[in-house]
Parts: structure tokens; C-alpha cells; sequence
């Protein structure tokens, strides 16, 4: 061979060469050099909230790891969901007993690992509160599922002491048992919050399953924040009322009550006795209860606030108002300021009026059968607007459906403006006089202006001579329906 053609063919096979080992190079790629660690093997009680953490996953490299959690196995009935499937850190909770198996998956451009974790969750089983409060008690949440008790009573239980129930304890009921808070001793303390509410339930989550709590103390400290009082009113708490709670007056008990629910009661949500102090009432809601929201007397009306929810599918959506007074407080005000929601009042029976009662523009209020309000002393002063007018109507819309309004006060605050006044005059108010409004007596005055009366059995109004009214009553006011006549002045 040529010294040329050696040359040329030396050169050709090291051209081939070069490209082979570039070929070669590009082909080459790294190997997996990621690790997943899922963490450690976890016990848990069921309702639990497991926490799962893949931060110790590696990559030899330090390139970002995409992650993917997944359930390997789950105990039968589980539906269990993991919250973020795709974070670093993530949970999902408990709802049943058993093993559960979940892989982490992590991967990059390098490859992927995957390791698991198991988590075994045990039931935890409820405390028997068999015995009566008799020293100092705290009941922690015990179980973070809010449908499973963390408390169970059987028996009626009497609180003599007080009682701490702390943000998310639940306790259930057996059939007819009550939880009955006594004077001399006893308080109770139930303070929930927003995301860890305080149920008290039935054993059974049916309407009137159990009897209720009737409460005695009349510690100022007593306090029901951000607690569920389900599924009772299985039998009378006092005399015939059932309802979920009965706060009694005999003992003058005080409570506070917010931000509570008070649903599926085979009765009331919530009965106020005559004599108890409402230290505080706000933004509590009345759900499905057999009865009306709340029977309450007439002196503690004003304390129920404007936020409350008394209209959402109770057998009557009212605020029932039983026979009592609105009872004088010094020189202030008793206001009814009415509901966001629109609820009326409903007054069952007589009302006496010895207070300076102030009605807010749009209250409501619906008289009973027969039912009569009784201004006696103080005064009711009624302003509402042209776009927000004050009712006082009977709970049918009938001719001489309620008794009506005699008015004996010798105040000049009393006042209808821009109000309805329909339906009284069922039966002779005042002087054998059937009458939606009666001005009676010695001085007696009454201011009524751009309102209307209707609907009486008898007279629009009945003035008699004794009684002072405004000279253009007749002509400033609408009068429809009144069966005898708008105006009967001695």
C-alpha cells in the first residue's frame, strides 16, 4: 500500500473514532439518584387528623422533586381522601378503624423512588359520665371526629360544681336522660370556638331522643359559646314544656348564650322562664325544632338580638311570647329592636306594659286569640318610616282576631308612627267597647299619626272622655274594615 493511501486511510478510522466517542458521550445519562422517604409508621385514634411528610425525600443532585401521595390501602368503608396529593407535606383524617397504607411517589429528570407509610388508627372509646358533678370537672376533647362522643350518659346527670367543657368535646345522650345544672354550685363552662364547636346529642341523632338540660345556676359566670344542643325534647323539662334547654326563673338563673345552635328539638330550641337574666344573647341560630324557635317572657324580649336566626324550618318560626310583663328598668329604655331575619314576635296571652317601650321601625308583632296589650304605666313609643313600618297584627289575618291595646299611660311618649294596627276587637276591651286601640282613663294620651287601624271587630279607636288625643287623629291616619267605625270619641 501507497504511503498516501496509509495516511489518508490512518486519517479516515480516527474521524470514525471522534464520532464514535461523541456518540457515545451524548448517549450516556445519569443514574436515579433520588430517594423517597415517606416517614415513619404511625398509630392514631380514628377521627384523627394524620399528618404526612415527604421533606426527607433526597435528591444526590439537589434537583427539585415533584411529589405524589396515594393510598396503597385503606380499611373497608373508608373514604378517606388525602387532602393535597402533590405537596411535600400534606393530610387527610381518619374516619374508620384499620390500616391505612399510603406510597409517596417522588420524581424528577433523574428518575423516581417511591416508599410507604403505614398508619394504624384504633377506636377510642367513649367515657361514661355515670355519676353527678360534685367537685371541680374538665372534659377534653378526647376524639376529633365531632361525630363520634367522646362522653356518653345514661343516666340523668345532676352538675353541682363546676363543669369546664372544652372546645370540641362531644356528648351523647341515652334515651329521656337530661343534664340538670343546679344552683349553690353549680356552673357550667362550655366555650367552643368556629372550627371545634361543643355538641351535646343524642345517642340516636333523632328529633327528641333525649330530654334536654335544665338549667338552675344563677352564677354570672355560666356560658354557652359556639355549643350544638341537638335531638332533644323527648318529655316535659318543666310542667309541659319541652325544648332542647329551659333556663328557670325560680332561682333567677343567669346564662350567656352565643353563637349557639339549638336544632332537631322535639319541642322548643329554648325556653326562657319568667325571672332569668340573659347576661347575653347573640348570633345563635333555631333550626328544625317541633315547636317554635324560643318561648320566652316579656321582660327578657329585648334582650334577643337583631343577628339571631329564628326562621329556618321550626314548627313555628316566632319568637312566643308567654302571659308576663315588660317590667320598668329605672329610666331606660326597653327596645325591641326586631330581626335581621324578619321573625315576629308572637304574643300568646295578655302583656302588662309597665316599662318606657321603645319599637324599632319594621318590628312585628302578632297578637293570639283573644291576646291583649296593656299599657299601664311608662309608655310604648311605636315610630316606624314610611319604608319601615311597625305591625301589630293578629296571628290570623281576620276582623277581630285579638282583644286589642288599651293605653292608661299618661305619658306624652306614647306614640304610633307609621304603624298597622289590624285585627283587634274580638271581644269588649274596655266599657263593653270592642276596639283595635283604647285611650282610657284620667289623662290618658295618645299620639297617632300616619298609621293605619284596621280590621276591628268594634272601632278603629275608642277614646274616652277623660283620655287626650291628637285633634287631627282622624284625618291624619288611614282607617279600613273597622266594623262600627273608624273613631269613637266621648
Amino acid at each position: 500500500m501507497s504511503k498516501s493511501k496509509k495516511i489518508l486511510l490512518a486519517a479516515l478510522s480516527l474521524t470514525l473514532f471522534l464520532g464514535s466517542c461523541k456518540d457515545d458521550k451524548e448517549e450516556v445519562k445519569p443514574g436515579n439518584t433520588i430517594t423517597a422517604k415517606a416517614g415513619a409508621d404511625q398509630n392514631v385514634k380514628v377521627g384523627d387528623v394524620v399528618n404526612l411528610d415527604g421533606s426527607l425525600s433526597t435528591d444526590s443532585q439537589n434537583n427539585l422533586i415533584r411529589y405524589r401521595w396515594a393510598f396503597s390501602k385503606k380499611p373497608n368503608g373508608s373514604t378517606a381522601a388525602i387532602a393535597s396529593p402533590t405537596t411535600e407535606k400534606t393530610t387527610f383524617t381518619v374516619d374508620v378503624p384499620g390500616d391505612y397504607q399510603v406510597e409517596l411517589t417522588v420524581s424528577n429528570e433523574n428518575g423516581e423512588s417511591k416508599d410507604q407509610v403505614v398508619i394504624n388508627a384504633a377506636v377510642v372509646e367513649p367515657i361514661v359520665l355515670a355519676t353527678d358533678i360534685k367537685a371541680k370537672t374538665v372534659l377534653e376533647d378526647r376524639i376529633n371526629d365531632p361525630t363520634l362522643p367522646d362522653y356518653i350518659v345514661n343516666a340523668n346527670v345532676l352538675v353541682n360544681a363546676e363543669l369546664e367543657v372544652k372546645p370540641g368535646v362531644v356528648i351523647a345522650f341515652a334515651r329521656d336522660t337530661r343534664l340538670e345544672v343546679n344552683d349553690n354550685g353549680g356552673v357550667l363552662l362550655a366555650k367552643g370556638d368556629s372550627l371545634k364547636p361543643i355538641r351535646l346529642i343524642g345517642k340516636e341523632t333523632t328529633k327528641g331522643f333525649w330530654a334536654g338540660v335544665v338549667f338552675r345556676s344563677a352564677n354570672s359566670s355560666n356560658t354557652l359559646e359556639w355549643v350544638q344542643l341537638l335531638h332533644a325534647g323527648s318529655k316535659p323539662l318543666t310542667g309541659t314544656i319541652k325544648a332542647g334547654m329551659a333556663v328557670m326563673g325560680g332561682s333567677r338563673a343567669q346564662i350567656s348564650i352565643r353563637k349557639s345552635l339549638f336544632e332537631n328539638n322535639g319541642g322548643y330550641g329554648l325556653y326562657v322562664e319568667s325571672g332569668v337574666i340573659l347576661e347575653g344573647f347573640a348570633v345563635n341560630n333555631f333550626k328544625n325544632n317541633a315547636e317554635a324557635a324560643i318561648l320566652v317572657d316579656a321582660n327578657n324580649a329585648h334582650n334577643l338580638d337583631y343577628n339571631s336566626v329564628f326562621t329556618n324550618g321550626n314548627g313555628r318560626n316566632i319568637v312566643e311570647i308567654y302571659a308576663s310583663a315588660i317590667n320598668k328598668n329605672g329610666t331606660t329604655e326597653t327596645i325591641w329592636s326586631g330581626f335581621k331575619d324578619k321573625t315576629p314576635y308572637r304574643i300568646k296571652e295578655t302583656i302588662g306594659v309597665d316599662a318606657f317601650w321603645k319599637l324599632m321601625p319594621g318590628v312585628i308583632i302578632e297578637m293570639g286569640p283573644n291576646a291583649r296589650l296593656s299599657i299601664d304605666d311608662g309608655y310604648i313609643n311605636a315610630k316606624g318610616t314610611q319604608a319601615s313600618k311597625i305591625i301589630i297584627r293578629g296571628v290570623e289575618n281576620t276582623p277581630g282576631y285579638w282583644r286589642g291595646l288599651i293605653c292608661f299611660s299618661t305619658s306624652d311618649k306614647n306614640v304610633f308612627e307609621y304603624t298597622e294596627i289590624s285585627g283587634g276587637g274580638s271581644t269588649a276591651l274596655v266599657s263593653g267597647k270592642k276596639t283595635n286601640i283604647a285611650v282610657y282613663g284620667g289623662n290618658a294620651q295618645m299620639h297617632i299619626k300616619n298609621s293605619k287601624i284596621a280590621g276591628s271587630g268594634g272601632y278603629g279607636i275608642y277614646v274616652n272622655y277623660q283620655a287626650k288625643v291628637n285633634d287631627d287623629i282622624e284625618t291624619s291616619n288611614v282607617f279600613e274594615g273597622n266594623v262600627e267605625g273608624k273613631l269613637l270619641k266621648e
